[in-house]
């Protein structure tokens, strides 16, 4: 399915304009709800998650998307198609706001599918691109991720990689005690402010054998270089095949720069975070945010309440 994009071009040529969003995992951390409903389509607030992500790629001029999909996941492709039916009942209402937002996706980008078939893991999600890739870099967004609206990392990433070629990754410090749940890079200094050299890269390494509290999170711009690399990796971590093991020999050959991002990062994939990313944008929303927030305030303040009363209890 391909379907029209209204997004602007970027001010300047850039050498990527392709960006691949894998969606094809199981959303085991968020059964049974995702037994039916692909995790991607959560709603964070009244959007999908996974939404959040294609406006990010297109705001940064990425006018192309490949979405790497699996078995049930055809919710994700009938979201950012047209919905005939729906359009006409809203423009029939006159319910111009709600008749845009569900035009919306389909003009973001230009969008393609794909069945990545067997779940083998990241590198292969990504190898799954090659054929609608060809030889340009592309940029890898991951659905789990969401970088807030205002925040300018892939456009900074895209930057980097004009300048310095090769693939360029997003890294975030981290507590150490967190870096076993995320791959974990390897920098030197590059000379420039936010910008490092990465010298090797750790799929979820222990806190003693980690290289650095540098994480890798779900942001990539790639050289086409990779899916050579990906061929022939083999099954890493878990049994599959990981984009870090393939990055990892690209950056023994001096051919990954890190962008070290400190602004504000949603992580979808976990319930918590989830709950909490629900909540902050609902906050920040001009529609939701001044009723939403004075209910907060009154529900948080009831808590303690009820937290002091239980400890005068025991202390009775």
């Amino acid at each position: 399915m391909t379907a029209p994009h209204t997004s602007p071009a970027p001010t300047s040529p850039r050498s990527v304009r392709k960006a691949v969003v894998p969606a094809a995992g199981l959303g085991t951390r968020f059964l049974p709800a995702t037994k039916a409903t692909p995790k991607e389509m959560l709603p964070v607030v009244d959007k999908p998650a996974i939404q959040y992500v294609v406006e990010e790629a297109a705001q940064a001029g990425l006018d192309d998307i490949l979405m790497v999909t699996g078995r049930h996941k055809r919710a994700i492709e009938d979201h950012f198609d047209n919905a005939f039916e729906l359009e006409q009942a809203l423009a029939a209402k006159g319910d111009t706001v709600r008749l845009d937002a569900v035009r919306d996706p389909s003009r973001l980008a230009d969008i393609h599918h794909i069945r990545q078939g067997d779940p083998l893991g990241l590198g292969h999600a990504v190898l799954c691109a090659k054929h609608h890739v060809g030889d340009q870099p592309f940029a890898v967004l991951l659905g789990d991720d969401l970088i807030d609206a205002r925040e300018t990392l892939l456009s900074r990433m895209l930057e980097v990689r004009d300048r310095f070629e090769g693939s360029v990754v997003a890294l975030m410090e981290v507590d150490p005690s967190q870096v076993h749940l995320y791959g974990c890079a390897a920098v030197e200094h590059s000379g420039e402010d936010g910008v490092v050299r990465v010298t090797g890269l750790v799929e979820k390494p222990s806190p003693e054998n980690a290289p650095s509290n540098y994480a890798v999170i779900g942001r990539y711009v790639l050289d086409p270089e990779v899916f050579g690399v990906l061929e022939r990796t083999a099954p890493g971590r878990g049994g599959e095949i990981q984009l870090t093991d393939a990055l990892q020999e690209l950056a023994a050959g001096g051919a990954v720069h890190g962008v070290v991002f400190d602004g504000l990062r949603y992580d979808t994939g976990d319930k918590a975070d989830y709950l909490r990313t629900v909540v902050r944008l609902a906050c920040e929303r001009p529609d939701l945010g001044p009723e939403f927030t004075a209910w907060l305030k009154e529900f948080v303040a009831g808590l303690t309440a009820d937290a002091t009363a239980r400890r005068s209890d025991r202390a009775a």
